[in-house]
């Protein structure tokens, strides 16, 4: 390519070229390159006349183009096209005969005191590689400088060979006048430059930026992008709005992302930038609007169990928690993964939808059947059943009397004999016990149980030796609504065996007697002196005394019900 600068009428054609002799022809090649060497420090302006997909080429005014890596572009995120201007240092030529060009200044030390000022500095300079020696590279700076193999940048021989013979930037990291002893570091200009391309690329990236990127790598955890310079880590659980298992079913080294500027932070001088993938994807939830209600039952796998429950996938991006109480009718759960495992499908019924909070509770055990649903017809009061001990504590023990259905025995109601403090004193979990249902309450699915009442007491054998009409003796314990004119009595007509009187007539008035205090231990003599005779002197049959507390009485049983173990009685 030619050089835009020279006019056309003063480019050699074929013909003068054959005239000029050899002489000339060796003398502007010298020209030329005395002129490069001169410039070799400096920094030059040149045009960029062309961008390949890998370079960029630059006319600097010599006989030849220069030529830029594009990637030296790239890596800043900066852009490059044919027409702009650019300062340029000359670093040696290609084997195509391009000029390796470089956007740095780059010192080429002439002398010995300039080498030291290059050290004293720590500036750049341009260095040959004449050879590969034992342990390194020997590279010209003007005096034989030793450049270790693992200050090179290349990562092994082979590469190191491909060095010989090129200019390379670098720096002095030793230099000895006595010995002439002139040590040099490749590496350190790249890291630098890698460096202050980072820290440059790091400034640009903004939270809620959309960026392009490239998969450097992908662990367990996730998958680092390369932002230009700078990796951001995409987690996992940023992938995609639903469940992934292992980031390398969706990611692969090289693969070409778009992704989304999450966090950028700084903390403790550790550079860290998050990104995410869904984030560029509309939420599962925004278009949730009336597809799911309560009670529909659905189907869903397991995606993680924790203590308290288990989490659902009902759709990509959508989850549900069953908890642990909503897991058995018939036993307390205290380990979600008891009942289920990560990767199992089950059926559910949604309890509870929470939008706001995007939250979705579910139950495993309503899909089973409500068994308090029929309890109602199968364990009414009074119906005596049979079942195991699951429970016991202070104030009672708990009975299974169906699967899902539990009823409580009070420690009142397990013995009418003596008292009991602690139903663990008489009873054991796992044992089975009859019980009698006292009351069932479906609604808070409660049912009280009793197991003395399935004891037979004096109150059932006198039930069982009488009838109504009755004639029986008892002894009145109270008169209630005011004595000697109440409605009705209290009785006890036998140890324990309470009844009610009623009274169809008002009470007498009391006379001036005493009251009679009666004396269980003599009610037969009383009896037969009071009831049992006929009549006094005078052949007429006494008068009642009008009822009061103490008396003991004649009465003719009117009620009698075995099963609610009720009797009532009157004045007979």
């Amino acid at each position: 390519m030619s050089n835009p600068s020279t006019p056309e009428s003063q480019l050699p054609t074929e013909s003068t070229t054959e005239a000029r002799s050899f002489d000339e022809i060796f003398s502007e090649y010298e020209q030329n390159h005395s002129r490069q060497r001169e410039d070799g420090g400096k920094q030059i302006e040149g045009t960029v006349i062309a961008v390949s997909a890998e370079s960029v080429f630059v006319d600097i005014g010599f006989k030849s183009e220069g030529v830029l890596p594009l990637t030296a572009f790239q890596s800043s995120g900066q852009a490059v096209k044919p027409g702009d201007k650019l300062l340029v240092s000359v670093k040696g030529r290609d084997l195509d005969g391009y000029y390796e060009l470089s956007r740095t200044k780059i010192a080429q030390p002439k002398d010995w005191s300039s080498l030291e000022q290059a050290f004293a500095e720590k500036s750049t300079i341009v260095g040959t590689v004449t050879g590969v020696v034992k342990g390194g590279l020997s590279v010209d700076v003007g005096v034989r400088a030793f450049m270790p193999a693992s200050r090179s940048g290349v990562r092994d021989a082979a590469e190191m060979e491909k060095l010989v013979g090129q200019e390379i930037r670098c720096r002095i990291t030793k230099l000895d006048a006595t010995d002439e002893d002139v040590v040099v570091d490749r590496r350190v200009i790249s890291e630098e430059e890698e460096r202050l391309a980072k820290d440059r690329r790091y400034s640009e990236i903004k939270e809620g930026e959309t960026v392009n990127g490239t998969v450097r790598s992908v662990t367990d955890y996730g998958g680092f992008v390369d932002l230009g310079g700078v990796d951001g880590l995409l987690h996992v659980s940023d992938i995609s709005w639903g469940r992934i298992n292992k980031p390398a079913d969706v990611l692969s080294a090289g693969q070409q992302v778009e992704v989304k500027v999450l966090k950028v932070s700084d903390a403790s001088g550790k550079r860290r930038i998050s990104v995410g993938m869904k984030q560029l994807q509309p939420h599962p939830w925004d278009s949730l609007a009336g597809k799911y209600k309560m009670g529909d039952r659905i189907r869903g796998v397991v995606t993680r169990v924790v203590e308290f429950g288990a989490f659902v996938e009902l759709e990509p991006g959508i989850e549900g928690l069953i908890h642990v109480s909503e897991m058995s009718w018939g036993k307390k759960v205290r380990i979600a993964s008891d009942v289920v495992k990560p990767g199992e499908t089950v059926d559910s019924v949604i309890l509870g939808i929470n939008s706001a909070e995007r939250r979705i509770a579910l139950g495993l055990k309503q899909t089973l059947g409500d068994p308090w649903a029929e309890a109602g017809q199968k364990f009414a009061a009074g119906t005596v059943i049979e079942g195991p001990i699951t429970s016991i504590t202070k104030f009672g023990a708990f009975v299974r009397l169906a699967e899902g259905v539990e009823g409580m025995i009070h420690v009142s109601e397990i013995s009418a004999e003596k008292r009991i403090h602690h139903p663990q004193d008489v009873l054991r979990v796992g044992q089975t016990v009859k019980a009698q249902v006292l009351e069932l309450d479906k609604e808070k699915r409660q049912l009280r149980l009793s197991i003395k009442q399935m004891i037979p007491t004096s109150l059932d054998e006198y039930l069982a030796e009488h009838k109504v009409g009755d004639i029986v003796t008892g002894r009145v314990v109270e008169v209630l609504e005011g004595e000697g004119s109440g409605e009705s009595a209290g009785v006890e007509l036998g140890e324990g065996i309470l009844t009610t009187c009623r009274i169809t007539k008002p009470a007498a008035k009391e006379d001036n007697k005493a009251e009679l205090k009666a004396d269980v231990s003599s009610l037969s003599f009383m009896l037969a002196a009071r009831w049992k005779g006929a009549a006094d002197s005078s052949g007429e049959k006494p008068k009642p005394d009008p009822i009061r507390a103490g008396q003991i009485r004649n009465f003719r049983i009117v009620k009698l019900v075995p099963d609610a173990k009720q009797i009532e009685v009157e004045l007979a």
